[in-house]
């Protein structure tokens, strides 16, 4: 009985560990894995096929989506220019797939072109009716407009779009932006503008607001779709 009693003085109780690993429930780092997945898979139901592999490489973006990571109501508006095929629109879903793989506790984007966009604003054109449509994209998130300046400008237009962005605006909500216009068009000899820009085809009351509230890029370099169809 005594030697029971002295190997039982023998042992000492050890630390238990009964706080959850990364990989079980309860530890952050497994519930911001699980919120990423789920916005990946949002995001995969929002991008288009082409740029199903998008990933964000130019650090001017890359801060920007950072921004929005930390906080989204302080990132601001994203403006991309650059000419036809340089990379805009895969930097554009690659920020908003940086994103989602971050884990927010909240991630709901939709990303459309400018013309797609007019066309489902105009009446019939959604199911919805014209101000439900854009009720929706004034207050969604995360919104990528694509190829702005692409479309027949018009009053209705300017004035569809200038809604649109005044309300983002407004509420500090991001988008994207991307378009082949310059955000300024370079003055010439005269030292006037040469050439169309992005601000004067959104008039000067959201020229204004996009100045104060844009992070421009201006993205250089060759057409890259050209690139691929000469490889193939």
């Amino acid at each position: 009985m005594a030697g029971i009693t002295e190997h039982g003085r023998d042992l000492t109780a050890g630390p238990v560990a009964d706080e959850p690993t990364p990989d079980e429930p309860g530890h952050p780092e497994y519930h911001r894995r699980q919120r990423a997945e789920f916005a990946l898979n949002r995001w995969r139901t929002a991008v288009l096929y082409r740029y199903r592999d998008a990933t964000v490489t130019h650090p001017d973006v890359i801060t920007w989506a950072d921004r929005v990571i930390d906080d989204y109501r302080d990132a601001g508006f994203l403006v991309l220019t650059g000419a036809l095929g340089c990379g805009k629109t895969h930097q554009a879903y690659g920020a908003l797939r940086r994103v989602a793989e971050s884990g927010p506790r909240r991630f709901e984007m939709t990303a459309t072109t400018a013309p797609d966009m007019y066309g489902r604003l105009r009446p019939g054109g959604s199911g919805h009716g014209t101000e439900h449509e854009l009720a929706r994209l004034c207050r969604i998130p995360l919104l990528l407009l694509d190829d702005l300046g692409t479309e027949k400008l018009s009053e209705w237009t300017e004035e569809a779009t200038y809604r649109l962005l005044n309300e983002r605006y407004n509420a500090c909500l991001p988008a994207i932006v991307t378009s082949n216009l310059p955000a300024r068009a370079a003055p010439g000899d005269t030292g006037r503008p040469t050439g169309p820009d992005l601000a004067s085809r959104l008039g000067d009351r959201l020229a204004s607001r996009l100045a104060q509230a844009a992070t421009v890029v201006h993205l250089d370099g060759p057409d890259l779709r050209r690139q691929r169809r000469s490889a193939a």
